[in-house]
Parts: C-alpha cells; sequence; structure tokens
C-alpha cells in the first residue's frame, strides 16, 4: 500500500483517494478515481460524476487556465518541467450521447515532471484501449501502476516507448 502523498505528475494520494489536481486546499478543483467514475470537485458545486462506462477516447491534459487553449499543450522548462502554473485539464470525450468534456483540475504547490504528465496520459489512454478504465477506481490497484511508472530519468521519451511503459504498469498492478 502506497501513502499520502504518492504522485505521478498531477495524480496524487490524498485521505486514501486518488485524484488528478490539488485534493488537499479548500476550494480546488480536482478529479477523483471513483468505484463509479471519474469526480469532477468544484467549489461552490455538488460536482459532476462520469461513469467510467461513458469515457470512450482522446485522453489529454493541457495547463493553462483556459481550457479551450488546446493548440498549447503547455509550456515546459530545460528541466523537463511544467512551467505552467495556473491549473490544468483534463479532455475527454464521451458517449451516450457523445460530447466532449474538459475537467479543470487546479495544481499543487509542488511542480510536476512533463514525462510523469506523459505517462499519466499513456495509462489513461492504455486502460481506455484495453477496456479496463475502471481498474482507476481501485486505490491500490492505482497504487501498484504508480509505483511501477513513477521515478526513473526525467527525458524525453518516445510515443512508442510511453505506450511499453503504460503496458507494463497495468501488466504489474493486475499481476500478470
Amino acid at each position: 500500500m502506497v501513502e499520502d502523498g504518492t504522485s505521478l505528475g498531477p495524480l496524487e494520494l490524498a485521505g486514501g483517494r486518488w485524484g488528478v489536481g490539488d485534493a488537499s486546499r479548500p476550494g480546488t478543483c480536482w478529479v477523483e478515481f471513483r468505484p463509479d467514475g471519474l469526480y469532477q470537485h468544484e467549489p461552490d458545486s455538488g460536482g459532476r460524476l462520469i461513469p467510467w462506462s461513458r469515457v470512450m477516447t482522446g485522453v489529454w491534459l493541457t495547463w493553462g487556465k483556459h481550457a479551450w487553449n488546446t493548440n498549447n499543450r503547455g509550456k515546459y522548462t530545460l528541466k523537463g518541467m511544467v512551467a505552467e502554473r495556473t491549473g490544468g485539464w483534463m479532455h475527454l470525450t464521451l458517449r451516450h450521447p457523445y460530447e466532449d468534456l474538459q475537467l479543470r483540475f487546479d495544481q499543487h504547490e509542488r511542480p510536476y515532471r512533463a514525462v510523469d504528465a506523459l505517462r499519466l496520459e499513456h495509462l489513461l489512454r492504455q486502460l481506455i484501449d484495453e477496456g479496463k478504465l475502471q481498474l482507476l477506481g481501485d486505490p491500490e490497484w492505482v497504487g501498484r501502476a504508480v509505483a511501477h511508472l513513477a521515478g526513473g530519468k526525467n527525458s524525453w521519451l518516445t510515443d512508442r516507448a510511453l505506450r511499453r511503459v503504460a503496458k507494463e504498469a497495468i501488466a504489474t498492478a493486475t499481476g500478470h
């Protein structure tokens, strides 16, 4: 079992719950991984649940104040860190009915390594491709996958290498 504070880019375990964004500060936006789906937490709102079965494709993360700035995936430092500090967005395509959705999250105080954000994106995409996205609702499974993906060299990786490491993380976390 992993401890609170374990993270992979914007994904972090806080209070026994995995979420994208800073769940530890009051009044923040963040996306929680629940057994029944993604749950968007927003200040002054009851939140919104997106069942796993509705998530279809197109998962990616962008950085910045506005969701429509998708042509600019974000700014990065020379040391491979996410430079943008105004927040982030998780973009999804949903089915029944079809719609593009942007889920806002507030960034943590700590900087994110770009390679960790890319590994998180590829993990989400691979789970969708394999029809196993609901595994994100199991905190222990997510902890095992994150343990496999976190750390390592902070260097730019190829798309093929990112896909391979995501597949390995799924297999390791599942016990195959």
